[in-house]
């Protein structure tokens, strides 16, 4: 049975407002969480994942009060990340209204994290967040960031992918940070070898720019493909995406 592939907004959060920036760097206003998480769940969102870009920067937990306020006003899986580095932080999160979360940084300091989390909620619940560059002195050529793409790690993100797996990881959140802010496209490179290594759902993250970008995401292997300033400026809809994803015979949820 072929699954239907989602379409994903993200709202990336600092300080209580959604902001976007290129590259992960100056970054602007961009709106409410609430607002814009409303407005995309009218439009036929399939989830909404919310991260707060600074939660690990500013050591700070995410904020629970915008997860709350965005969970009573939509009623789809939300995965929301930043700042997570406990089963605490989690249980806290799930109380809050969250469906998943999505960890990077805290995992990558302490890789036991991944195992932790999946023992004790289901690997379900688990959604690995990447945010890769090209270069590094890595066997792929993708090297692995933290801390919102500021810091190049000497992981190679392939080999980090399939170990959080092997850990428990239930799906891949894999954001191109060069591509990210661009609108260019998605690294459909990077999408296609990690679903070749991925036993579990891969969502495609960084540069869409054009309803055309979309397909050849999900064509390179992606499961789902997440978008944020496209949305946001109202350059896009839910239902453009999904448009274009089924004139290219993609099956979508309705």
């Amino acid at each position: 049975m072929t699954v239907a592939c989602r379409v994903i907004p993200c709202l990336d959060v600092a300080a209580g407002r959604v902001v976007k920036g290129v590259n992960f760097m100056n970054l602007q206003d961009a709106g409410d969480p609430v607002e814009l998480a409303r407005r995309y769940y009218d439009q036929g969102a399939d989830e909404l994942t919310f991260l707060d870009v600074t939660a690990t920067v500013d050591n700070r937990a995410t904020t629970y009060d915008v997860v709350t306020r965005t969970a009573e006003q939509v009623f789809i899986p939300l995965t929301v990340g930043g700042g997570i580095r406990t089963n605490d932080d989690v249980a806290r999160l799930l109380g809050s209204g969250a469906d998943k979360v999505g960890v990077n940084s805290a995992a990558i300091a302490r890789p036991a994290l991944v195992g932790e989390i999946a023992d004790r909620f289901g690997a379900q619940v688990l959604v690995l967040s990447l945010d890769v560059k090209r270069g590094g002195a890595t066997r792929s050529g993708f090297v692995v960031t933290t801390h919102g793409g500021r810091t190049e790690t000497s992981l190679d993100a392939l080999d980090w992918a399939r170990e959080a797996i092997e850990r428990g990881a239930g799906e891949l959140l894999v954001n191109s940070i060069d591509a990210d802010g661009t609108k260019e496209g998605f690294d459909t490179e990077l999408i296609s070898l990690m679903r070749e290594i991925s036993s579990v759902p891969v969502i495609a993250s960084g540069g869409a720019g054009r309803v055309e970008h979309f397909p050849p995401a999900i064509e390179a292997g992606a499961d789902a493909v997440l978008a944020a300033s496209v949305f946001h400026s109202g350059m896009l809809t839910i239902g453009d995406v999904k448009h274009e994803l089924t004139t290219k015979g993609i099956l979508v949820r309705s």
